[in-house]
């Protein structure tokens, strides 16, 4: 599935349509380069779940956990890991097993850990405020 945003009020749409897509799968893996919007739509996604706190990166603590009515919301950022035991120490196994929704960007930092039954999303800048967005 792709889906083309041009401006940010149409991110909440998107994110209506990647959860109804995933169905049941609760592992999201979120792909792009510095600035293609991972944050961002991971934002609308988690307003979209219910989550009323701000939604930020977590570049410097690894792990954001928020509430929302279906239980804890995981959001990871994996950028700046030396190597694949450090993601092993804080326990991403078991948030990854929780049942809960996780929220992971640079999964490529962590190839050996991912579960399998993922939702690929793939962000793609085609212009100062677009993105294609590609869900597998």
């Amino acid at each position: 599935m792709e889906i083309t945003v041009s401006s940010l009020p149409e991110l909440g749409p998107a994110a209506k349509q990647l959860l109804e897509y995933a169905n049941d799968k609760k592992v999201f893996l979120f792909y792009g380069d510095l600035g293609a919007g991972k944050t961002t739509f991971i934002k609308a996604i988690a307003q979209e779940l219910g989550v009323s706190e701000n939604v930020s990166s977590p570049t410097f603590s690894i792990i954001n956990e928020y509430k929302s009515p279906q239980g804890p919301v995981y959001h990871f950022d994996f950028y700046r890991l030396k190597n694949q035991y450090e993601a092993l120490d804080i326990g991403t196994e078991d948030y990854f097993c929780s049942g809960n929704y996780c929220f992971i960007e640079w999964p490529d930092n962590i190839p050996n850990l991912l579960p399998r039954n993922c939702v690929k999303v793939q962000l793609n800048t085609k212009g100062p405020a677009e993105r294609l967005i590609s869900i597998k």
